[in-house]
Formats: structure tokens, sequence, C-alpha cells
């Protein structure tokens, strides 16, 4: 039967609109999962693709293609049987007795493939947010109108009637990461005009107050652990917000504006992370800081970025961004924050270094915190107690002392201010046991500085020392050379050495080997849950267990 010898009216109605609705729905419960790798990607296209790469998604769709195949077969089978009724008018109703089948196993099939995602662990949940909503709203559409082009394409060629449900679904499944991408590029310009109304209205909100005092605090890596010092010392003198946790993108920045932001605030702190150029620049044009600190320069999404050149001008867009008296500290490294110090001409410190504007002496480090003497500028120097971990925090103390001083606090409001810092959730956080366990939550995305200062942390801590740890990701090219060189220098600071994902940890596993570390205590897991169970395994009272990274869900190999 082809498509030019088909019932007319109510039937055919039925017979196509009952497929192309069951069809739509299908891939839009098929679809959950890329959808999530989307939003966890930030709806940034290229992290979406390599993240599809990564989960072999589009192997992925070719089984769910075949499902498919296998519904339409029934289909057909259905049309093989009772054909020869069909082509009765007083029998014409079993063309809606096929599509309603077909609709079911159709709708089914998606409602399993969903499913079977949805058992896969996810670190970071679902989220449906708003712009989810709407995106859902533009992949919806998408999808009818692509059945129904498929459709009409099917039928212009005179296609046998059996084919019209299933080949439209089974070519857009094979499409499905592609129509994904292309309903979010569909959504993109009400994505920017929302966007665009809300920066302006939290741009305004911050500069009604001509006295609040702005600062913004980028880095490729300690910008959170010295926003979260900076506030705690300014809050022994000034009504302070900073943005919570990492929220560090323009988005995120905007929304705690609009949402936080009182006029009873005297500082703001923003967070200002990036992984493309010009995204430091878009968050300053944002906030308008007065004061700016750059933390560091280094690989961090070296992926994005291709380039330690870009990633350091990109970082610099913060100090372009501030007025010409505005102050500008940078956290010393010997290296490209040091040499974007000597070439700003605008008012600058400098922090960590000794002789610099803030350093600390005398350092003491042990796993109960740090105590030092602190150097600040003309001050006699003074001592420190803080229950923080590890060497460069202190650098980081140093970095929020300049501006502390800058902004009028005395040595005991930042004394004070010091003494009383918190560990920063999943940075070096110390958790006790009731076992006598020690746990070291370094949780929080690790870099090639900071993983070289936790061994150190780890190293510092008697009885065993067990690390849990996937490496680290976005470093680009160099990402096997610089978990390998990870790899060995673990072996001297550890004792038992558990990584997540076989084929992400290779290099880690060949840098222990290289230092003659011994096989029986590396153990190579699928997941963060099967690392878990293999630590409480081995786990006695005194052992000290690090958790050193933690991969987005995007990255699971289990």
């Amino acid at each position: 039967m082809s498509a030019t010898n088909l019932p007319s009216g109510f039937i055919m109605g039925i017979y196509v609109f009952l497929p192309i609705l069951a069809g739509s729905v299908s891939l839009l419960l098929a679809a959950r999962r890329l959808v999530h790798f989307f939003q966890l990607e930030s709806y940034q296209f290229q992290g979406y693709f390599k993240t599809l790469r990564r989960q072999h998604a589009f192997i992925d769709c070719l089984i769910l293609t075949a499902f498919y195949f296998a519904g339409s077969v029934v289909a057909y089978l259905l049309y093989a049987v009772f054909g020869d009724l069909l082509l009765k008018r007083s029998h014409t109703w079993l063309f809606i007795v096929i599509a309603m089948i077909y609709s079911v196993l159709c709708v089914f099939i998606g409602y399993f493939y969903r499913r079977q995602g949805m058992k896969k662990a996810e670190k970071k949940k679902f989220a449906l947010t708003a712009r989810l909503k709407r995106f859902y709203g533009s992949f919806v559409i998408l999808l009818i109108l692509l059945h129904a082009l498929c459709w009409f394409a099917l039928y212009s060629i005179q296609s046998p009637v059996f084919l019209l449900p299933g080949v439209s679904t089974i070519v857009l499944a094979l499409l499905l990461p592609l129509i994904v991408a292309l309903a979010g590029i569909l959504a993109l310009p009400i994505e920017k005009l929302i966007f665009h109304l809300y920066f302006k209205d939290a741009e305004k909100k911050l500069l009604e107050n001509p006295r609040l005092i702005r600062i913004g605090i980028t880095g490729s890596y300690g910008k959170t652990s010295t926003k979260f010092i900076l506030a705690e010392i300014l809050s022994q003198k000034y009504n302070v917000l900073a943005t919570p946790a990492s929220f560090n993108t323009p988005m995120g920045v905007t929304r705690i504006i609009r949402e936080r932001l009182t006029p009873a605030h005297q500082v703001f702190i923003g967070e200002m992370g990036a992984r493309h150029v010009g995204e430091i620049k878009e968050l300053s044009n944002l906030v308008h800081p007065a004061i700016g600190i750059l933390t560091a320069v280094g690989p961090q999404h070296l992926d994005t970025f291709k380039t330690i050149e870009r990633i350091e001008k990109t970082k610099y867009e913060l100090i372009d961004a501030l007025p010409e008296d505005g102050l500008s500290v940078f956290l010393n490294d010997d290296g490209i924050v040091t040499r974007l110090y000597e070439k700003t001409g605008k008012p600058k410190m400098l922090a960590g270094k000794e002789g610099a504007d803030a350093w600390a002496g005398d350092v003491s480090v042990s796993p109960q915190g740090s105590h030092f003497t602190l150097h600040l500028g003309d001050w006699e120097p003074f001592e420190c107690t803080t229950p923080l971990l590890g060497r460069h925090n202190i650098g980081n103390i140093c970095a929020a002392c300049c501006v502390a001083k800058h902004l009028g606090l005395n040595r005991e409001q930042i004394r004070r201010g010091i003494q009383q810092l918190k560990p920063v959730e999943h940075r070096l956080q110390l958790l006790k046991t009731a076992g006598g366990v020690t746990v070291i939550d370094d949780a929080f995305n690790t870099n090639p500085t900071s993983s070289k200062e936790a061994l150190k942390v780890l190293s510092s801590f008697p009885g065993r020392r067990v690390i849990v740890t996937p490496g680290m990701v976005e470093l680009g090219a160099e990402e096997a050379r610089y978990n390998e060189e990870f790899g060995q220098a673990m072996a001297d600071a550890v004792d038992v050495a558990v990584l997540v994902g076989k084929r992400h940890t290779e290099p880690i596993q060949k840098g222990l080997k290289e230092k003659g570390f011994p096989p029986e205590s590396i153990h190579v897991v699928a997941s963060l849950d099967e690392a878990i169970t293999v630590v409480n395994g081995i786990l006695r009272p005194g052992d000290v267990v690090m958790y050193e990274n933690d991969l987005p869900d995007h990255y699971n190999e289990g």
C-alpha cells in the first residue's frame, strides 16, 4: 500500500497524529540523559559534544534506534497480517489499531531508555530549573516539527504506508544528540534576552549604592578560598556579602546580587570564574570592582582556553577593568602572576613573598592548622593562628590581609578574623569520624598546584595514609602528563591509592609504578560508590583518608 492509497479524513488524521505525538514523547523521554549532559556543561555546546564523545552517547543512540526498529517491525508485521483488510473501507479502523499499538510501544521504549539512564550514578542531580523548562519547550516543538517533516518527506516520495510511523522516529533517534543541541540554539535568543534583563537589573542594584565597596576575585585556583577568607576578615568591621560556594558565572553572580544584596551591605565580594576568553570582562562589567585580587594563573580549563597565554589574558581582564585609582592585589608565584604585577601601572600590592606588602614568616603547619608571623606593610609583625590546613592557604590569607589593611581594619581585627577562619567545604576540610579515622575532604576539582599542596598536608599526618582520587581533568593535551606527575608525587605521600576510573587514571597508575609504589596498594574502581566500599573495607583506627577531587557525573566510567 503506497502513500497515495490511504483512507482520508478522520482515520488518516489519527493514523498520522498518534505516531507523531508518541514519537515526540518517546524521544523526549529518551533524551533525558543527553539533556542532563547539556545542563551539566552550562548549555555550552563545545563541552556538551566533548561529553557525548567521552560517554559514547552516539553508540547509545544506535541502541535506542535498534529498539525503535524493533517497534517498527511489530507495526510492519501487523500490516503484513492485516494489510488486505485495510484496503476495505469497512476495516479502516485497523489503521487506528496499528497506530495505537505502535504509539504505545514507542512511548514504552522512550520510558524504558530514560529509566536505564537514571540508574546511572549522578553526583550532580538533574534539576528542572526555569531555564531547563524553557529549553524543553523548544525541544518539544522541534521534535513535533521534525516528525511532521519526516512524514511529509516520506509521503511525497510515495513511501509504503507502514514505513511512515517507524522511519521518522528511527531517523530522529539517530540524530537525537544533534537535535538536543539544535533545541539549545533555538532557545538561545530568549535566554540571552532574559539574561540581559537580569544582568542589567543586578548591575543597577549594585551601582545604586555609591558607598558599596565592590571587590572582584579571580584566578585559575584559590579564588573561592581567598573569597571566604577575605569575607571573614572584613566582617570584623563591615557588613559583607560574598557570592556563596562556587557561584562565579555571570548568571550565578547576577542571581546572588538580585536575591541577596541589601542596602545594609557595605562590601560585595564577587568570585569570577571563566572557561573562555572574555568571561572575566563580562563579570567585571557587572560588578564594576574597585578592588581586584588575582590568585593564580595556571593550566585550569586548558581544554577550553587551549593555551596558558589565553588564560593569562582572561584573568588579567579583572585588573584592566579596575578604575585608575583602584587597588589590585597579586598573590606572588615567581611566575606569571608576579610578571603581571610588575607590568601593572595602577595602585597595587603583592602578597606571599618575603619582603612583599604582606607575607608570613616563622610558618608552622600541623594537622591542627597553621601558626605564623604576619608581616603587613609598615606595621610591626604580629603572630596569627588559623585552623586552615596547608601553606597555600597562608598565601591566600596574606592576599586578603592586603585588602583588609587598605580598607582600614586594624591589627586586632585582622588577627581575630584569621583566628575565626573555617575550612571551606570540600577544600582540605578536616572531618573526624566515630571509628578513629580522620577524613580530609578536598573533593573540589583539583589542579596541579593544589594537588601538590594537598599531598603535603596528607603527608604531615601520622598513621597510614589513604587517598581516593580520579585525578585531574580539563587540562587539555597536558592532562596525561600532569596526572602522571601527580601519581609520582602521590607515591611519596600515601600508603594506599584508590583510583576512580580505569581509563582516566592510567597516567596516575603509570606515575605510581615508576616510583616503585607497591601494586597491591593500588585499587582501581569504576565509581565513587565502589571506591567508598573499598575504603570501608581496608580502613582501621588511626588511618587518614583524603578524598582528592570529585569528577562531575559525566566523567564517570561506571
